[in-house]
């Protein structure tokens, strides 16, 4: 408890005046001096609480780096070779330059020529097979590479993740053969009420998403990545090839139908007067194409699915490598250099349909009522056939049968008018 008195000195000042009335004189002033006490005043004590300082760490400015899985104790040899199973081997075996280069010269030799042909016989839709050569040329180069720098894991990831994904542009190039194939020679121009155009959509589109499959597999998996991480990508690679195998059964069936359909019209004698009746050396090259992509897809299966320990033979061994990968994928490229898809689909009839603007505005007005008379529709689809928007007659017709059969035409004369 505080206490304190405080005295206070009063000054009073009180005049004092003359005796003698008579006489004015200034008024002395005396002070008075008072003093008055004032009690003392209790103050109530103040608890302050206790204020809590964080520690500061000091910011580090050393790099943290992960600590090393393996350390090497083993010297590679002049190309960075070091035994399989011992820290940073890359190569379960002594990878061989002049086969790698050996390859190389034969992907890039096809590759080049696949880019002749198609320039010659003016095929956009062979891009896809000239990128599956181009792949598997790089992959094959970098494998040299790697060869030759066998420490170095970014080459040999290259390599690998190249080869692993190459055989899905030549499966894309089937997709789009057969979807050419079905509406050059068939008259229907379908499968199984399917057309062409989505025919050949639908299958490049489920190739896409095994690729993307693949591609994610393939990173998780690649070399020099941690012994989980590569189960887990070889899994998921598992699954992206597994389903491509599935979708080349499904499409195996529709090839086959093509097979069976292209049989009756070539005996009904459609076919004659067109030339187009050189349609199974196309087929044949898309069957042994689709057998190549999986056996290939196979000796994958069998190779991951049976473990990487020295009890499996296929990974330690690389000529199984080049008999059941390389080889199949470079007779697929070839194949379809002398059967080259150029030489047998010629004419208006060889690439797909693609509806121009017009046509699509034509179709959607024509479902939304958007034309007020006949008329006005068959001089929108008479503007659209001018300007070479359908490919034959058969189309142009069936777009005319369309119109009629919504009423747009009034009388049989009228729609002869249109065909004609």
């Amino acid at each position: 408890m505080l206490s304190s008195g405080i005295l206070v000195f009063l000054i009073t000042i009180t005049p004092t005046l003359a005796t003698n009335p008579t006489t004015t004189t200034n008024p002395s002033l005396q002070p008075r001096i008072s003093i008055i006490s004032i009690p003392p005043i209790s103050i109530p004590p103040i608890t302050l609480k206790p204020i809590s300082i964080p520690t500061i760490t000091p910011i580090s400015l050393a790099l943290h780096l992960p600590t090393p899985t393996c350390i090497q104790t083993i010297t590679p040899d002049a190309n960075g070779y070091v035994p399989p199973g011992t820290c940073h081997a890359l190569y379960k075996y002594y990878p061989s330059f002049a086969a790698a280069v050996v390859f190389s010269i034969l992907f890039g030799a096809l590759t080049l020529l696949h880019i002749s042909q198609a320039t010659i016989h003016q095929k956009p839709f062979c891009w896809v097979i000239i990128m599956a050569g181009l792949w598997e040329t790089g992959s094959f180069i970098t494998r040299a590479l790697s060869t030759r720098a066998q420490q170095e894991s970014g080459l040999a990831l290259t390599s690998e993740l190249l080869v692993l994904l190459a055989p899905l542009w030549i499966n894309a190039s089937d997709y789009m053969l057969l979807g050419r194939m079905v509406h050059f020679f068939l008259p229907a121009r379908s499968l199984f009420g399917i057309r062409a155009p989505v025919l050949a959509l639908c299958f490049v589109a489920l190739d896409i998403v095994s690729f993307v499959i693949q591609l994610v597999g393939g990173a998780m998996g690649g070399t020099g990545a941690p012994p989980e991480q590569i189960r887990t990508g070889v899994h998921i690679y598992m699954g992206g090839i597994g389903l491509q195998e599935f979708f080349i059964v499904v499409f195996l069936a529709l090839a086959v139908r093509f097979h069976v359909q292209m049989l009756g019209v070539e005996k009904r004698g459609e076919l004659l007067g067109t030339g187009k009746r050189r349609w199974r050396w196309l087929l044949v090259a898309l069957y042994a194409s689709l057998a190549l992509i999986s056996l290939r897809i196979f000796f994958r299966l069998i190779e991951f699915s049976a473990g990487t320990d020295s009890s499996n033979p296929l990974p330690y061994h690389e000529i199984y490598f080049y008999a059941f990968d390389a080889v199949p994928m470079l007779l697929a490229l070839a194949t379809m250099n002398i059967v080259h898809p150029g030489r047998f689909l010629v004419g208006p009839d060889s690439e797909l349909p693609k509806m121009s603007w017009r046509r699509k505005k034509a179709v959607k007005g024509r479902e939304m009522e958007e034309f007020d008379d006949e008329k006005e529709f068959r001089e929108d689809v008479v503007k659209g056939r001018e300007k070479g928007e359908y490919d034959d007659e058969k189309e142009f017709r069936e777009d005319v049968v369309k119109g009629r059969r919504v009423g747009e035409f009034d009388d049989e004369k009228e729609f002869l008018g249109g065909v004609v």
